[in-house]
């Protein structure tokens, strides 16, 4: 039993000295000779290093693509939304023959008295033959626009010509030239009717009158 302890002894001892000096005579060599190997081993444990997976939670991870808006999402849905608003905007359209008033009360120049809606003249203020009082109306000519509102009757006999609007004298100037009256009486374009006057219903009024085409005065 001694015997097989020491020979356990000796074997241990002899086995860690071999390995020390096989250790000391590889760092000899390394040292000695064999610079082109050591750089051989650096590049290869680098390498390992740099390829060396990261633990989970380690290194920042890429951020994900933002993926395009499906068709059919929220963003179409409103933007369509908007288009049909816009389009609902107009109830109504056409075009007539456009003819022009200013009538305050004065009796100047074939006034009739006060407009029939109670409200005062104004620039914006037209005369329809039958749509309801206070009609929300947009007019364009020649690339021009103006939004006015029914304030007043008319034109009377003319309507049943097809002359269906009235035009304060300032919405009418402007659109056939972009200027301004001499007076509130006189548009001074020498030009009596404007021909080919496009018009939008964009809201019918609350007060007295029909919804629809516009009908000859007193029919």
């Amino acid at each position: 039993m001694q015997k097989r302890a020491i020979n356990g002894v000796l074997t241990g001892i002899t086995g860690t000295a071999l390995a020390g000096m096989l250790v000391a005579g590889v760092a000899a060599a390394s040292d000695d000779g064999a610079p082109e190997e050591q750089m051989l081993l650096s590049k290869q444990v680098t390498s390992a290093q740099e390829h060396k997976t990261p633990a989970a939670g380690e290194g920042s991870a890429k951020p994900e693509a933002e993926k395009p808006a499906a068709p059919g999402g929220e963003a179409e849905k409103k933007s369509d939304a908007a288009k049909d608003e816009k389009e609902d905007d107009v109830l109504l359209s056409g075009e007539t023959t456009a003819s022009y008033f200013w009538d305050d009360g004065s009796g100047i120049r074939g006034d009739t008295g006060a407009p029939a809606s109670g409200e005062p003249m104004q620039k914006g203020m037209f005369a329809s033959p039958s749509w309801p009082m206070m009609t929300k109306v947009k007019v364009s000519y020649n690339g021009r626009s103006v939004t006015g509102f029914v304030g007043d009757r008319g034109p009377g006999e003319p309507s049943h010509r097809g002359i269906m609007l009235d035009l304060d004298t300032y919405t009418f100037r402007y659109l056939v030239d972009g200027g301004k009256p001499e007076s509130d009486y006189d548009t001074g374009t020498g030009q009596g009717h404007i021909e080919g006057l496009k018009w939008e219903v964009l809201e019918w009024g609350d007060g007295a009158g029909d919804r629809g085409e516009p009908q000859p005065f007193g029919s």
